[in-house]
């Protein structure tokens, strides 16, 4: 009895012996933009740690988020009672251009370009600037290195000069205004562990409002001004398996905003006064089976203290919730909106992809002045079916060219098309 005790005691050494074998290096294949260093620093596995499968698997989910990869995979060797671990890397290309065409409120033609490099020096920091005609010129600088200071924290800046016409939606009638804003945002990019992020930062705006044509509505103050600071807060969980265009998995990313009127004209106080906005969105991706994809993404958001205001912050547009319903359609400050679709890969070839889609957005909205209840009545509610398709690059970060066309349900509800670069969710 003793001998077949040790015997197995002796197997069970053994066994856990092979099974912590420490990585004696690491190292990645196919790198040629993005720094070797920089992806030790993300990365979980380490050497002279023992050797975790399970941990590798999710570094390689890991990799697969960042902008500078378009695919990453593992191989280990056994050396002796060591194991070397090499990661095999497809890199993207980053510089991306995105060009986009779309109708004015006033009818005219408006495009943006822009020009952003996701992987600058390698290390996965992001520069852009973008140019708007939308009746009126527009521009924004933008960077972002989110491991700056370690693989967990990092921070970005942006500023932008905002001018566009755009509705506003009174009780008593509907006016276009000239809206200016002129933003410096400053932010804390955090990374807890591998599903969390976090941001937390503020917005330094001055805003100025001024009515067009003659015919003002009564008792409406021809302009409005204010100086704002905005704090804001925002929270991601990401689980998410990337394959090239496929997603599978769960994400969710929770964004708050206090505004606070520094100080402003007497007649905008009714207007533009303090408010808080909270909005959510939940999104989760389905694989099905090999060439097919399920997406839907449940957005939800209130706005509390500005409940009257015209100025609501949520808009019903084509780019943000609802396509084929038109450009800056209606202001809320509530929303319930739905999105959901079916993605089908029709052509696959080396980098380049065919795919077809077939969706429906849905949502409801609180107008400024109406009761909570109005998100549930049925009066404030849109329902678009539609059909697309994406013409996408493998190894281009979010080179993805969008084509929808949304068909509206019910009344005088409009049809449109929305083309976009990158899915729409």
């Amino acid at each position: 009895m003793k001998q077949i005790v040790g015997v197995f005691l002796m197997v069970m050494c053994f066994h856990l012996t092979a099974q912590e074998q420490a990585i004696s290096e690491i190292s990645f294949e196919g790198l040629k933009r993005t720094k070797p260093q920089f992806l030790k620093r993300l990365i979980k596995s380490k050497e002279k740690q023992v050797y975790n499968p399970k941990k590798v698997e999710s570094d390689i989910e890991r990799l697969n988020r960042l902008p500078g990869i378009a695919n990453a995979s593992f191989t280990t060797e056994k050396l002796g009672d060591s194991i070397q671990v090499l990661y095999k890397i497809e890199e993207n290309f980053t510089l991306i251009p995105g060009p986009r065409v779309f109708t004015a409120s006033d009818g005219s033609f408006a495009y943006r370009l822009s020009l952003f490099e996701f992987n600058l020096f390698g290390n996965n920091q992001l520069l852009g600037a973008s140019f708007e005609r939308n009746v009126f010129n527009s521009f924004g600088v933008f960077w972002e290195h989110p491991f700056l200071f370690s693989d967990k924290l990092g921070i970005g800046f942006s500023y932008q000069d905002v001018t566009r016409e755009e509705p506003v939606f009174f009780s008593d009638g509907e006016k276009d205004f000239r809206f200016n804003s002129r933003m410096f945002e400053g932010n804390l990019l955090f990374s807890f562990d591998f599903n969390n992020e976090a941001e937390l930062g503020a917005i330094y705006a001055r805003e100025n409002y001024r009515f067009e044509g003659d015919d003002l509505i009564p008792g409406r103050p021809p302009t409005l001004e204010a100086e704002n600071i905005v704090y804001r807060a925002a929270y991601r969980y990401v689980d998410l398996d990337i394959d090239y265009q496929y997603f599978d998995g769960f994400q969710s990313e929770f964004t708050g905003q206090y505004v606070h009127q520094l100080n402003g004209d007497t007649a905008g106080e009714e207007f533009l006064g303090d408010f808080l906005s909270l909005r959510n969105d939940f999104v989760y991706y389905k694989k099905v089976g090999s060439r097919g994809n399920w997406a839907s993404r449940l957005r939800l958001a209130a706005a509390i203290g500005n409940e009257d205001s015209p100025f609501a912050p949520f808009t019903l547009d084509n780019q943000l919730n609802i396509r084929g319903v038109g450009n800056v359609v209606d202001r809320g400050i509530g929303a319930i909106v739905l999105n959901t679709e079916y993605r089908h890969t029709l052509y696959e070839k080396n980098w380049f992809v065919i795919q077809s889609n077939a969706f429906i957005d849905t949502g409801t909205w609180r107008n400024p002045g109406e009761d909570f209840s109005q998100l549930f009545d049925g009066s404030s509610t849109r329902f678009f079916p539609g059909l697309g398709v994406r013409f996408i690059h493998k190894r281009i970060f979010n080179a993805v060219f969008r084509l929808d066309y949304g068909f509206g349900i019910g009344g005088d509800a409009p049809n449109g098309l929305v083309f976009g670069i990158g899915q729409y969710f």
